[in-house]
């Protein structure tokens, strides 16, 4: 079966310039990106920051996927990979930015989507660990406890669109591993 989600971002990822536009226009920004550009594919999350409402939430969502994939390989194979996903999203995030003239849009979730890999290093297996990891990783992205809010304000480009993130998805994983500690 196939998700919705999956066939949101399908039906997205086809369409061309001109059809995105149209769908977007009332958002100036966004008109200036392509799903069809992988970097703007891989900025929006697939497709799921386009969300109307909580792009951040529907981005941390796709990150779900990426997680399962990744959960599959060996810890320092995960660890790799969300490291890379951390260093290209300086750039993914950074050049989306750019693009759309517009310092850390809300439909760039790329930042979402490396900030859950980093919450779930080393997390208890289950659909419940998955859970309280995104609703932590979401908590913390959301209320920007010191130090992240002054990195949000303080540090531009790339870098400043993911450290927020990164940051909140290592309180989050301090957050999963002391609960894990606790209960298991």
């Amino acid at each position: 079966m196939v998700s919705p989600l999956f066939r949101l971002t399908l039906v997205l990822s086809i369409l061309n310039k001109a059809e995105f536009v149209k769908l977007f226009a009332q958002d100036e920004a966004l008109s200036r990106l392509s799903l069809k550009n992988p970097v703007h594919f891989l900025a929006l999350g697939f497709g799921s920051g386009l969300a109307a409402k909580a792009p951040g939430t529907f981005g941390t969502l796709a990150g779900i996927p990426v997680f399962l994939l990744l959960s599959q390989l060996s810890l320092p194979w995960y660890l790799g990979m969300t490291l890379l996903s951390i260093l290209a999203g300086f750039y993914i995030c950074g050049k989306a930015s750019k693009d759309m003239q517009v310092h850390d849009h809300g439909a760039i979730v790329w930042d979402e989507i490396a900030g859950l890999l980093i919450t779930m290093i080393a997390a208890p297996a289950g659909w419940l660990w998955l859970l309280i990891g995104f609703g932590l990783f979401r908590l913390f992205d959301i209320l920007k406890p010191w130090p992240i809010r002054w990195l949000d304000a303080k540090v531009h480009g790339g870098i400043g669109i993911m450290l927020d993130d990164v940051l909140a998805g290592v309180f989050a994983f301090i957050c999963v591993q002391g609960l894990a500690w606790l209960t298991l």
